[in-house]
């Protein structure tokens, strides 16, 4: 059990203080909930901070189910199992990534306010969230940080559902979660207090670290 955000990213960040490879890391939060547990990773371990904003691509009859996912910069990570077995045509497949590139946009814009996103290119990347249930997001970071060219990407959280964590393994050279209770149900139970992060709240983190 965790007492907030804070604690999490600080028992997270010493966790991950003793894994090798994260001299040169850049640690990245997913918006909103991620940030607050990133900001403190970053400050454990002396690297920068910034957010990596992903909005997946969901079969338009049936929008839980991704077919792939876009980032920053204009990636586009597509799994083409899914396009064939959904049967989406390149016109269906086109209007979803304009309506979910225009939302990209937007929130980076917000959450960075002009700054510049890090550069990601051959250095490990620290892919930070508050939790994992099903791990749709998660796996779309993964993908969006090394599809920026990123040498080694790790994922890191306070708490998890074990056969997601397990299944993410697949995605990142490496997996970092503190507890994967066998009775898992939502995130927030595991935090004494689960306050909603606010877009402020966001760019708050992402000024401070740069201080």
């Amino acid at each position: 059990m965790f007492v907030d955000r804070r604690d999490a990213g600080l028992r997270l960040g010493e966790r991950l203080r003793g894994l090798p490879g994260t001299e040169d890391a850049v640690v990245l939060g997913l918006p909103r909930g991620g940030v607050p547990v990133a900001f403190q990773v970053a400050r454990a371990l002396g690297a920068p901070l910034d957010v990596i904003v992903v909005r997946k691509l969901g079969v338009p009859y049936q929008p839980e189910l991704g077919f792939g996912a876009i980032g920053e910069g204009g990636v586009r990570v597509v799994n083409p199992d899914v396009v064939r077995l959904a049967n989406i045509t390149r016109a269906e497949m086109a209007e979803v990534e304009r309506r979910e590139r225009a939302e990209l946009e937007r929130r980076a814009r917000r959450f960075r306010g002009g700054r510049e996103p890090v550069d990601l290119a051959g250095r490990t990347v620290i892919v930070v969230d508050d939790g994992i249930a099903t791990g749709g997001t998660a796996r779309a970071a993964c993908q969006v940080a090394r599809a920026h060219g990123a040498s080694r990407v790790v994922l890191a959280v306070p708490v998890g559902a074990p056969e997601t964590i397990a299944s993410l393994r697949r995605d990142a050279d490496e997996v970092v979660c503190l507890d994967t209770p066998d009775h898992f149900y939502a995130i927030g139970a595991w935090y004494d207090d689960f306050t909603q992060t606010s877009d402020e709240d966001v760019v708050d983190c992402l000024r401070r670290a740069t201080e």
